[in-house]
Protein backbone atom coordinates (compact mmCIF):
# COMPACT_ATOMS: atom_id res chain seq x y z
CA UNK A 1 0.00 0.00 0.00
CA UNK A 2 1.35 3.46 -0.91
CA UNK A 3 0.90 6.25 1.59
CA UNK A 4 0.45 9.56 -0.24
CA UNK A 5 2.23 12.65 0.97
CA UNK A 6 0.29 15.77 1.76
CA UNK A 7 1.41 18.59 -0.54
CA UNK A 8 2.00 21.14 2.19
CA UNK A 9 4.53 23.24 0.29
CA UNK A 10 5.50 26.43 2.15
CA UNK A 11 3.98 29.54 0.64
CA UNK A 12 7.30 31.41 0.85
CA UNK A 13 9.10 28.78 -1.23
CA UNK A 14 6.38 28.85 -3.91
CA UNK A 15 6.34 32.66 -3.93
CA UNK A 16 10.11 32.92 -4.33
CA UNK A 17 10.31 30.17 -6.96
CA UNK A 18 6.94 29.56 -8.63
CA UNK A 19 8.26 26.46 -10.39
CA UNK A 20 8.67 24.66 -7.08
CA UNK A 21 4.94 24.05 -6.59
CA UNK A 22 4.89 22.41 -10.02
CA UNK A 23 7.93 20.33 -9.06
CA UNK A 24 6.26 19.16 -5.85
CA UNK A 25 3.18 18.11 -7.81
CA UNK A 26 5.33 16.30 -10.38
CA UNK A 27 7.23 14.46 -7.64
CA UNK A 28 4.06 13.42 -5.83
CA UNK A 29 2.54 12.08 -9.05
CA UNK A 30 5.78 10.34 -10.04
CA UNK A 31 6.15 8.60 -6.69
CA UNK A 32 2.57 7.36 -6.97
CA UNK A 33 3.08 6.16 -10.54
CA UNK A 34 6.31 4.35 -9.66
CA UNK A 35 4.65 2.52 -6.73
CA UNK A 36 8.03 2.74 -4.98
CA UNK A 37 7.47 1.48 -1.40
CA UNK A 38 8.89 4.44 0.52
CA UNK A 39 10.38 7.89 -0.13
CA UNK A 40 11.51 10.81 2.03
CA UNK A 41 12.37 14.27 0.66
CA UNK A 42 13.42 17.63 2.06
CA UNK A 43 14.38 21.03 0.70
CA UNK A 44 16.61 23.20 2.89
CA UNK A 45 18.60 26.37 3.13
CA UNK A 46 21.51 26.77 5.54
CA UNK A 47 19.25 27.93 8.35
CA UNK A 48 15.78 26.65 7.45
CA UNK A 49 13.91 23.53 6.44
CA UNK A 50 11.82 24.71 3.50
CA UNK A 51 9.85 21.56 2.76
CA UNK A 52 9.57 17.97 4.04
CA UNK A 53 7.56 15.20 2.38
CA UNK A 54 7.37 11.46 3.09
CA UNK A 55 5.56 8.77 1.15
CA UNK A 56 4.81 5.12 1.60
CA UNK A 57 5.95 2.41 3.95
CA UNK A 58 9.18 1.15 5.44
CA UNK A 59 8.64 -2.35 4.05
CA UNK A 60 6.22 -3.52 1.38
CA UNK A 61 4.72 -6.20 3.65
CA UNK A 62 4.31 -3.96 6.72
CA UNK A 63 2.00 -0.98 7.32
CA UNK A 64 4.45 1.24 9.26
CA UNK A 65 4.87 4.52 7.31
CA UNK A 66 8.13 6.18 6.41
CA UNK A 67 8.76 9.32 8.43
CA UNK A 68 11.60 11.82 8.74
CA UNK A 69 13.31 9.63 11.36
CA UNK A 70 13.24 6.41 9.33
CA UNK A 71 16.73 5.04 8.59
CA UNK A 72 17.83 4.51 4.99
CA UNK A 73 21.13 3.38 3.55
CA UNK A 74 22.53 6.36 1.65
CA UNK A 75 24.94 4.29 -0.46
CA UNK A 76 27.54 6.36 -2.37
CA UNK A 77 26.37 9.63 -0.82
CA UNK A 78 28.59 8.27 1.98
CA UNK A 79 31.47 9.53 -0.19
CA UNK A 80 30.56 13.09 0.73
CA UNK A 81 31.36 12.24 4.35
CA UNK A 82 34.68 10.72 3.31
CA UNK A 83 35.48 13.93 1.47
CA UNK A 84 34.84 15.87 4.67
CA UNK A 85 37.01 13.46 6.66
CA UNK A 86 39.95 13.79 4.27
CA UNK A 87 39.57 17.57 3.97
CA UNK A 88 39.51 17.81 7.79
CA UNK A 89 42.76 15.87 8.07
CA UNK A 90 44.37 18.18 5.52
CA UNK A 91 42.92 21.29 7.17
CA UNK A 92 44.39 20.18 10.50
CA UNK A 93 47.74 19.50 8.79
CA UNK A 94 47.67 15.84 9.69
CA UNK A 95 47.84 14.87 6.03
CA UNK A 96 48.49 16.48 2.68
CA UNK A 97 46.46 16.11 -0.49
CA UNK A 98 49.52 15.41 -2.62
CA UNK A 99 51.67 13.08 -0.52
CA UNK A 100 51.96 9.66 -2.23
CA UNK A 101 49.88 7.14 -0.33
CA UNK A 102 52.82 4.73 -0.39
CA UNK A 103 54.54 7.19 2.01
CA UNK A 104 51.54 7.08 4.36
CA UNK A 105 50.81 3.37 3.89
CA UNK A 106 54.19 1.72 3.21
CA UNK A 107 52.59 -1.70 2.83
CA UNK A 108 50.38 -0.50 -0.03
CA UNK A 109 51.00 -2.17 -3.38
CA UNK A 110 48.56 -0.91 -5.98
CA UNK A 111 48.26 -0.86 -9.75
CA UNK A 112 50.14 -2.67 -12.47
CA UNK A 113 52.37 0.22 -13.55
CA UNK A 114 55.03 2.21 -11.64
CA UNK A 115 53.02 5.43 -12.10
CA UNK A 116 50.45 4.17 -9.59
CA UNK A 117 53.05 4.57 -6.83
CA UNK A 118 52.41 8.34 -7.08
CA UNK A 119 48.75 7.88 -6.11
CA UNK A 120 47.65 10.50 -3.55
CA UNK A 121 44.73 11.27 -1.28
CA UNK A 122 43.56 13.86 -3.84
CA UNK A 123 43.49 11.19 -6.54
CA UNK A 124 41.52 8.77 -4.36
CA UNK A 125 38.90 11.34 -3.30
CA UNK A 126 38.43 12.62 -6.87
CA UNK A 127 38.34 9.21 -8.61
CA UNK A 128 41.38 10.24 -10.65
CA UNK A 129 43.57 7.33 -9.51
CA UNK A 130 44.30 6.22 -13.07
CA UNK A 131 43.15 2.72 -12.14
CA UNK A 132 40.56 0.64 -13.96
CA UNK A 133 37.11 2.01 -12.99
CA UNK A 134 35.01 0.06 -10.49
CA UNK A 135 37.98 -2.12 -9.61
CA UNK A 136 36.81 -5.25 -7.75
CA UNK A 137 33.28 -3.93 -7.22
CA UNK A 138 32.24 -7.35 -8.50
CA UNK A 139 33.90 -8.90 -5.45
CA UNK A 140 32.00 -6.54 -3.16
CA UNK A 141 28.79 -7.56 -4.90
CA UNK A 142 29.76 -11.18 -4.24
CA UNK A 143 30.08 -10.44 -0.51
CA UNK A 144 33.89 -10.26 -0.21
CA UNK A 145 35.08 -7.80 2.45
CA UNK A 146 37.38 -4.84 1.73
CA UNK A 147 40.24 -6.21 3.80
CA UNK A 148 40.36 -9.36 1.66
CA UNK A 149 40.03 -7.49 -1.63
CA UNK A 150 42.88 -5.17 -0.64
CA UNK A 151 45.26 -8.11 -0.99
CA UNK A 152 44.63 -7.94 -4.75
CA UNK A 153 45.20 -4.17 -5.23
CA UNK A 154 48.47 -4.81 -7.06
CA UNK A 155 46.44 -6.58 -9.78
CA UNK A 156 44.26 -3.56 -10.62
CA UNK A 157 45.19 -2.43 -14.14
CA UNK A 158 46.72 1.03 -14.37
CA UNK A 159 44.98 2.70 -17.32
CA UNK A 160 46.54 6.18 -17.09
CA UNK A 161 48.79 8.23 -14.85
CA UNK A 162 47.13 9.39 -11.61
CA UNK A 163 45.35 12.69 -12.10
CA UNK A 164 44.96 12.27 -15.86
CA UNK A 165 41.61 10.49 -16.16
CA UNK A 166 38.40 9.88 -14.25
CA UNK A 167 37.48 6.37 -13.13
CA UNK A 168 34.84 5.83 -10.44
CA UNK A 169 35.82 3.56 -7.53
CA UNK A 170 34.26 2.01 -4.44
CA UNK A 171 36.93 -0.32 -3.10
CA UNK A 172 39.96 1.87 -3.88
CA UNK A 173 38.07 4.94 -2.60
CA UNK A 174 38.00 3.26 0.81
CA UNK A 175 41.74 3.75 1.24
CA UNK A 176 40.54 6.86 3.08
CA UNK A 177 39.78 4.58 6.03
CA UNK A 178 43.40 3.34 6.10
CA UNK A 179 44.68 6.92 6.09
CA UNK A 180 42.43 7.78 9.05
CA UNK A 181 43.65 4.73 10.96
CA UNK A 182 47.28 5.77 10.46
CA UNK A 183 46.66 9.45 11.17
CA UNK A 184 44.27 9.24 14.12
CA UNK A 185 44.80 5.70 15.44
CA UNK A 186 41.07 5.13 15.51
CA UNK A 187 38.74 3.39 13.06
CA UNK A 188 37.27 5.46 10.26
CA UNK A 189 33.76 4.86 11.60
CA UNK A 190 34.70 6.32 14.99
CA UNK A 191 36.18 9.42 13.35
CA UNK A 192 32.97 10.01 11.38
CA UNK A 193 30.81 9.54 14.46
CA UNK A 194 32.82 11.80 16.76
CA UNK A 195 33.83 14.51 14.29
CA UNK A 196 30.75 14.69 12.07
CA UNK A 197 27.64 12.86 13.32
CA UNK A 198 27.80 13.95 16.96
CA UNK A 199 28.69 17.65 16.59
CA UNK A 200 26.14 18.06 13.79
CA UNK A 201 23.40 16.42 15.85
CA UNK A 202 22.93 13.54 13.43
CA UNK A 203 21.62 11.35 16.22
CA UNK A 204 20.10 8.62 14.04
CA UNK A 205 23.09 8.18 11.72
CA UNK A 206 25.37 5.16 12.03
CA UNK A 207 27.90 3.11 10.08
CA UNK A 208 27.39 -0.57 10.85
CA UNK A 209 25.07 -3.30 9.66
CA UNK A 210 24.29 -4.22 13.27
CA UNK A 211 23.07 -0.69 13.97
CA UNK A 212 20.94 -0.77 10.85
CA UNK A 213 19.36 -4.16 11.52
CA UNK A 214 18.73 -3.44 15.20
CA UNK A 215 16.86 -0.19 14.62
CA UNK A 216 13.09 -0.15 15.16
CA UNK A 217 12.41 2.59 12.59
CA UNK A 218 14.32 1.30 9.60
CA UNK A 219 13.52 1.11 5.91
CA UNK A 220 13.86 -2.28 4.21
CA UNK A 221 15.65 -2.58 0.84
CA UNK A 222 13.44 -3.38 -2.17
CA UNK A 223 13.92 -4.54 -5.75
CA UNK A 224 11.30 -5.07 -8.41
CA UNK A 225 10.68 -8.70 -9.30
CA UNK A 226 8.35 -8.82 -12.27
CA UNK A 227 5.49 -6.47 -11.51
CA UNK A 228 5.96 -6.53 -7.74
CA UNK A 229 8.35 -4.93 -5.25
CA UNK A 230 10.02 -7.41 -2.92
CA UNK A 231 12.29 -6.95 0.06
CA UNK A 232 15.86 -8.17 -0.46
CA UNK A 233 18.82 -8.98 1.75
CA UNK A 234 21.52 -6.51 2.76
CA UNK A 235 25.05 -7.11 1.47
CA UNK A 236 27.30 -6.82 4.51
CA UNK A 237 30.43 -6.37 2.38
CA UNK A 238 29.44 -2.81 1.51
CA UNK A 239 29.75 -1.87 5.18
CA UNK A 240 33.45 -2.81 4.97
CA UNK A 241 33.91 0.04 2.47
CA UNK A 242 32.57 2.64 4.88
CA UNK A 243 33.96 5.69 3.05
CA UNK A 244 32.31 4.56 -0.18
CA UNK A 245 28.94 3.28 0.97
CA UNK A 246 28.68 2.68 4.72
CA UNK A 247 26.45 5.43 6.14
CA UNK A 248 22.93 4.82 7.48
CA UNK A 249 20.90 7.99 7.97
CA UNK A 250 17.40 9.38 8.31
CA UNK A 251 15.97 12.33 6.43
CA UNK A 252 16.43 14.45 9.56
CA UNK A 253 20.11 13.49 9.63
CA UNK A 254 20.56 14.31 5.96
CA UNK A 255 18.85 17.67 6.42
CA UNK A 256 21.63 18.56 8.86
CA UNK A 257 24.28 17.21 6.49
CA UNK A 258 22.96 19.28 3.59
CA UNK A 259 22.84 22.38 5.78
CA UNK A 260 26.40 21.73 6.97
CA UNK A 261 27.54 21.65 3.36
CA UNK A 262 25.74 24.94 2.76
CA UNK A 263 27.88 26.49 5.50
CA UNK A 264 25.59 26.25 8.53
CA UNK A 265 28.14 24.65 10.86
CA UNK A 266 31.53 26.32 10.28
CA UNK A 267 32.85 24.95 13.56
CA UNK A 268 32.49 21.44 12.08
CA UNK A 269 33.02 22.13 8.37
CA UNK A 270 34.93 25.41 8.01
CA UNK A 271 34.46 27.41 4.80
CA UNK A 272 37.91 26.47 3.52
CA UNK A 273 37.13 22.76 4.00
CA UNK A 274 33.89 23.11 2.04
CA UNK A 275 35.64 25.11 -0.68
CA UNK A 276 38.21 22.36 -1.15
CA UNK A 277 35.61 19.60 -1.33
CA UNK A 278 33.32 21.44 -3.71
CA UNK A 279 35.99 22.55 -6.20
CA UNK A 280 36.34 20.68 -9.51
CA UNK A 281 39.30 18.32 -9.79
CA UNK A 282 38.77 16.05 -12.80
CA UNK A 283 36.31 16.33 -15.68
CA UNK A 284 33.77 13.52 -15.90
CA UNK A 285 32.98 12.10 -19.35
CA UNK A 286 29.63 11.98 -21.08
CA UNK A 287 27.64 8.80 -20.66
CA UNK A 288 26.81 8.89 -16.96
CA UNK A 289 23.17 9.60 -16.15
CA UNK A 290 23.87 13.09 -14.81
CA UNK A 291 25.77 14.04 -17.97
CA UNK A 292 22.54 13.57 -19.92
CA UNK A 293 20.51 16.06 -17.86
CA UNK A 294 19.03 18.70 -20.20
CA UNK A 295 20.65 21.90 -18.89
CA UNK A 296 23.99 20.47 -17.76
CA UNK A 297 26.88 22.41 -19.25
CA UNK A 298 30.03 20.82 -17.83
CA UNK A 299 30.70 18.24 -15.11
CA UNK A 300 33.59 17.30 -12.85
CA UNK A 301 34.32 15.29 -9.74
CA UNK A 302 35.63 17.23 -6.76
CA UNK A 303 36.73 15.68 -3.45
CA UNK A 304 33.88 13.35 -2.49
CA UNK A 305 31.33 15.35 -4.51
CA UNK A 306 30.24 15.74 -8.11
CA UNK A 307 30.43 19.34 -9.31
CA UNK A 308 28.76 20.73 -12.41
CA UNK A 309 27.44 23.83 -14.08
CA UNK A 310 23.71 23.65 -14.74
CA UNK A 311 21.67 26.43 -16.33
CA UNK A 312 24.40 28.90 -15.45
CA UNK A 313 24.76 27.89 -11.78
CA UNK A 314 27.45 25.89 -10.01
CA UNK A 315 25.86 22.78 -8.49
CA UNK A 316 27.27 20.26 -6.01
CA UNK A 317 25.73 16.81 -6.10
CA UNK A 318 26.04 13.12 -5.29
CA UNK A 319 23.79 10.18 -5.90
CA UNK A 320 24.00 6.67 -4.58
CA UNK A 321 22.66 3.20 -5.13
CA UNK A 322 23.22 0.00 -3.20
CA UNK A 323 21.11 -3.14 -3.13
CA UNK A 324 17.53 -1.98 -2.51
CA UNK A 325 18.19 1.76 -1.99
CA UNK A 326 18.73 4.96 -3.98
CA UNK A 327 19.71 8.40 -2.66
CA UNK A 328 20.10 11.83 -4.26
CA UNK A 329 21.56 14.97 -2.65
CA UNK A 330 22.01 18.25 -4.52
CA UNK A 331 23.11 21.72 -3.42
CA UNK A 332 23.14 25.10 -5.17
CA UNK A 333 25.41 27.01 -2.76
CA UNK A 334 25.05 30.40 -4.48
CA UNK A 335 21.28 30.21 -3.97
CA UNK A 336 21.59 28.69 -0.48
CA UNK A 337 19.34 25.77 -1.31
CA UNK A 338 19.58 21.99 -1.33
CA UNK A 339 17.42 18.90 -1.68
CA UNK A 340 17.65 15.34 -0.36
CA UNK A 341 15.59 12.41 -1.64
CA UNK A 342 15.80 8.93 -0.08
CA UNK A 343 14.26 5.83 -1.69
CA UNK A 344 13.96 2.38 -0.13
CA UNK A 345 13.98 0.78 -3.58
CA UNK A 346 16.05 0.64 -6.75
CA UNK A 347 13.91 2.92 -8.89
CA UNK A 348 14.74 4.84 -12.08
CA UNK A 349 12.76 7.75 -10.64
CA UNK A 350 15.92 8.57 -8.69
CA UNK A 351 17.59 9.57 -11.98
CA UNK A 352 15.00 12.31 -12.58
CA UNK A 353 14.45 14.01 -9.22
CA UNK A 354 17.56 16.22 -9.33
CA UNK A 355 17.33 17.60 -12.89
CA UNK A 356 13.62 18.31 -12.46
CA UNK A 357 14.37 20.10 -9.19
CA UNK A 358 17.14 22.17 -10.79
CA UNK A 359 14.91 23.05 -13.72
CA UNK A 360 12.23 24.21 -11.27
CA UNK A 361 14.62 26.28 -9.16
CA UNK A 362 16.92 27.66 -11.85
CA UNK A 363 14.64 27.88 -14.88
CA UNK A 364 11.22 28.05 -13.28
CA UNK A 365 9.46 28.75 -16.55
CA UNK A 366 10.53 25.33 -17.87
CA UNK A 367 7.68 22.82 -17.93
CA UNK A 368 8.11 19.64 -15.90
CA UNK A 369 7.11 16.63 -17.92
Amino acid sequence: MLWAAALLVPVSLCAQTPGYAQYAQWLNASVAASTVPGVAMAVVSADRVLDVQTWGVRAIDQPAPVDASTLFRIASVSKTFAGAVAATLVHERKQDWDTPLTSILPQLAIGTEPSSRSLTLRHVLSHSTGLMPHAFSNMLDAGVAYQKIQEKFSEIPTVCQPGRCYGYQNVVFSLVSDVVQVSEHIPYEQFVETRLFEPLGMTRASMTLDDFLADTNVSAPHQRRGEQWQTVSTNAAYYTVGPAAGVNASLNDMILWAQANLGAFPEVLPPEVLAQQHAPVVETPHGNYFNRWPNLEQAWYGLGWRVFDYAGQRVVHHGGGVRGFRTELVLVPALDIGMIVLFNAETPLANDVVPHFLDAMLTSGLALQ
